[in-house]
C-alpha cells in the first residue's frame, strides 16, 4: 500500500509515478509548489489557447435568426387556462415562461464517449478558467485527502489545452500552488504534481482560501470566456468568520467577493463559487452563503466515496456552457394589462414601475440546461375582440463561443382566448407543476426557519403538510417526475429532522443543498448519494449526466470500484410544445 491508503498498482500512482521533475525555467512561473515564494500579484496566468482566442471588446449584435447555428435559447410559454370569459377580470393569472439552451455541437456529434479525449470535443465548447480552492487542514488527512487527489485527478483528465486551471489549498492559512495554467498534457502532469504534493494538517480558514482564490480571479492577464471556483471543506472556518453555523449572516462572506463577481454587482452577472460540504462537520450554512452571494450552487457530500461523482457533475456543466449573460424580458401587449409578479427564485428579476415591463437576469446555461419563471398579470375586462394578447416575450444573451450578443425578439407571444362564456376551468399541467416546485421550496425555507430555532416539530410538520397537498395535485396523481420527486425529497428531509443530532450532523445540509439546487434550478449533489430509491437528482442536463457516468465507470482508463452515485433523473421532463 502506498503512504496515501492506495494499492501501488493503481492507475493514480502509476501515473504519478511518471511525472516529470518540477520545471525549473525561470521564464515562467508554474507553481508555487515549485517556488519559495508566491508573486504579490497572481498576473503570471498562462497565455489563452490562440485557436480560442478572441480579441477584448469583439462583439457583435445580430439577430439570431439569421445565424447558421443550432446555438438559439428555445423559449415556449404556458397560460393558466386557455381562456378568460370577455366580461371577467383576473388578477394573478398565471403564465409560464419555459426557456432550454441549445445543445453544443460537440454532443450532437457524440459528446464524451469514453474512448474519446477531451480534446476532440473542446472546439464545440466555451474553454473554462476554473480555480478549486481545496481544504487541507488535519480532519482531511488519510481517505478523505486521497479521495480528494482522485477526484482532482478525474477533474484534470476532463479539462482540455484550452482550458486553465489554478489549485489553492488552505488549513490555517491558504497558498496557491498550482498557477493558472493550460490543460495541455505537460500542464496536466505538472497539475497532478502539484496536487499530489498537498498534504494535511492545520485548522480551517476558508476566507483566507476563497481571499486567494478571488484573486486569482481579478489578477488574471487572460481571460476565458467561462471562469468559477470550486470550493471544497470538511470544517467550520475556525479563524476567521465568528458566530454559529445558525445565525450567521451572508453578510459576513459577503465582503471577501470582489464587487465584480457579486451575482448583483454591477454587471449583472457573476463568477459563481460551487461549495461543496464534505462530511458531518462541515459548515453547512456559511458554505451555502458563498455560493448563494456568488450565484454558485451548494452541494452536500456525506459519503466520502462519491466526491468524485460530485465533482465530475459539477464539471459536466461548466464544460458545456452555452449561453451566457441571458437576460429575459416581458412586456405588456394590452394597455390596460399589469403584471403583478416575477417568480424566479435566487435569480434576480425586476418590474418597472407602470408595471408594463420586467426582467430576469439568468446568467449562464449549460448545454441543454431548462429555466422555468412564472410571471402573473392582472386581466382587464375587455369584450372588444374573441382574443386578447397579454404579453411578448423577447431575451438577449452572449454566445461564449463566438462572443456576440444574441437577440431574440420575438421569442414568444402569449394569447388567450375572451369567448362570451368558458366551460370548465382546467388549469394547465406546465403551470401547475411548476407551482408545486416553488410551493415545495417555499415549505423548505419556513422548515428550515423552524429547525434552526429549535422546533423540530413544526418543521417536520410543514414538509409532511406541502407533501401531502402535492400528492393531491393533478399533476402528481397523473404521475408526474418531477412532482414525484418533490414528495419524495420532502419526506427524506422530514426523516433528517428527526433530532437535534440528526438535524445537525446531516439535515442542515441536506435541506439546504436542496434550497440551492430549487433557487437556481440546477444539479446539486445531495445527501449520501448512494442511495437509489432516492429519485431526487434534480435539473441534471445530459452533459452532467455524462460526466457523471464516466466518473462511476472509468477511473484513469481502468474500472472503478462499486461506487455509485444514486439514480439520476433530469427535470423538467420533457414537455409538449405549447399549440
Amino acid at each position: 500500500m502506498s503512504a496515501l491508503g492506495w494499492p501501488q498498482d493503481d492507475a493514480w500512482m502509476t501515473v504519478l509515478r511518471r511525472l516529470p521533475p518540477a520545471r525549473t525555467d525561470a521564464n515562467r512561473h508554474i507553481s508555487s509548489h515549485y517556488q519559495a515564494n508566491e508573486p504579490a500579484i497572481f498576473d503570471d496566468d498562462e497565455d489563452l489557447d490562440p485557436q480560442h482566442e478572441t480579441a477584448e471588446g469583439n462583439t457583435s449584435t445580430q439577430d439570431a435568426g439569421d445565424v447558421n447555428s443550432v446555438r438559439t435559447v428555445e423559449v415556449f410559454t404556458y397560460t393558466e387556462v386557455s381562456a378568460v370569459p370577455k366580461s371577467v377580470s383576473y388578477d394573478n393569472f398565471t403564465i409560464l415562461i419555459h426557456l432550454k439552451a441549445p445543445l453544443t455541437s460537440g454532443r450532437q456529434n457524440r459528446n464524451w464517449n469514453h474512448a474519446e479525449s477531451p480534446q476532440s470535443s473542446q472546439d464545440s465548447r466555451a474553454p473554462v478558467d476554473l480555480v478549486t480552492v481545496l481544504d487541507v487542514s488535519g480532519s482531511m488527512s488519510g481517505t478523505k485527502l486521497a479521495l480528494l487527489k482522485r477526484a482532482m485527478g478525474f477533474v484534470i483528465q476532463n479539462l482540455g489545452p484550452s482550458d486553465r486551471l489554478s489549485v489553492i489549498a488552505f488549513s490555517s492559512t491558504a497558498r496557491r500552488h498550482f498557477p493558472l495554467r493550460r490543460m495541455t498534457e505537460t500542464g496536466k502532469l505538472e497539475a497532478l504534481q502539484a496536487v499530489n504534493s498537498l498534504v494535511s494538517s492545520g485548522g480551517t480558514n476558508i476566507a483566507e482560501g476563497l481571499r486567494k482564490g478571488f484573486k486569482v480571479v481579478v489578477d488574471r492577464k487572460w481571460k476565458n470566456p467561462v471562469c468559477s471556483i470550486i470550493l471544497l471543506s470538511d470544517g467550520q472556518d475556525t479563524y476567521t468568520i465568528s458566530g454559529t453555523s445558525m445565525t450567521r449572516p451572508q453578510a459576513d462572506y459577503k465582503s471577501l467577493l470582489p464587487t465584480s463577481i457579486h451575482r448583483n454587482g454591477s454587471s449583472g452577472f457573476r463568477i459563481p463559487v460551487h461549495a461543496f460540504g464534505f462530511g458531518s462537520d462541515h459548515d453547512a450554512a456559511s458554505m451555502h452563503s458563498i455560493s448563494e452571494i456568488s450565484g454558485g450552487t451548494f452541494s452536500f457530500i456525506e459519503a466520502e466515496g462519491v466526491i468524485q461523482d460530485a465533482f465530475a457533475q459539477c464539471i459536466g456543466g461548466l464544460l458545456s456552457v452555452v449561453v451566457q449573460e441571458l437576460q429575459v424580458k416581458v412586456e405588456s401587449l394590452h394597455p390596460r394589462l399589469e403584471i403583478g409578479s416575477i417568480q424566479a427564485g435566487s435569480y434576480k428579476s425586476s418590474i418597472m414601475a407602470n408595471a408594463i415591463m420586467g426582467f430576469v437576469d439568468v446568467g449562464d446555461l449549460y448545454a441543454e440546461e431548462e429555466r422555468d419563471f412564472l410571471v402573473t398579470v392582472n386581466i382587464p375586462v375587455d369584450g372588444t375582440s374573441d382574443e386578447m394578447s397579454l404579453l411578448k416575450v423577447s431575451c438577449t444573451y452572449r454566445d461564449p463561443m463566438t462572443k456576440g450578443m444574441m437577440t431574440l425578439e420575438e421569442a414568444s407571444q402569449v394569447k388567450i382566448q375572451r369567448p362570451e362564456i368558458t366551460g370548465t376551468r382546467v388549469v394547465s399541467m406546465e403551470v401547475e407543476k411548476q407551482r408545486n416546485r416553488l410551493r415545495a421550496a417555499e415549505a423548505m425555507t419556513e422548515a428550515r426557519a423552524a429547525a434552526e430555532n429549535g422546533d423540530l416539530a413544526r418543521a417536520v410538520s410543514v414538509l409532511e403538510s406541502c407533501g401531502k397537498a402535492l400528492s393531491e395535485t393533478a399533476s402528481t396523481r397523473a404521475g408526474d417526475r418531477l412532482c414525484i420527486a418533490l414528495c419524495a425529497e420532502l419526506k427524506e428531509m422530514q426523516e433528517r429532522m428527526a433530532s437535534r443530532r440528526v438535524y445537525e450532523t446531516s439535515g442542515r445540509a441536506y435541506i439546504l443543498s436542496g434550497l440551492s439546487s430549487h433557487s437556481w434550478q440546477r444539479a446539486t449533489a445531495r445527501g449520501d448519494s448512494t442511495d437509489s430509491t432516492n429519485l431526487m437528482q434534480a435539473y441534471q442536463t445530459p452533459s452532467m449526466a455524462d460526466m457523471v457516468t464516466q466518473s462511476q465507470t472509468m477511473v484513469f482508463g481502468t474500472p472503478s470500484s462499486q461506487r455509485k452515485l444514486r439514480q439520476t433523473m433530469s427535470f423538467p421532463a420533457a414537455r409538449p410544445r405549447p399549440r
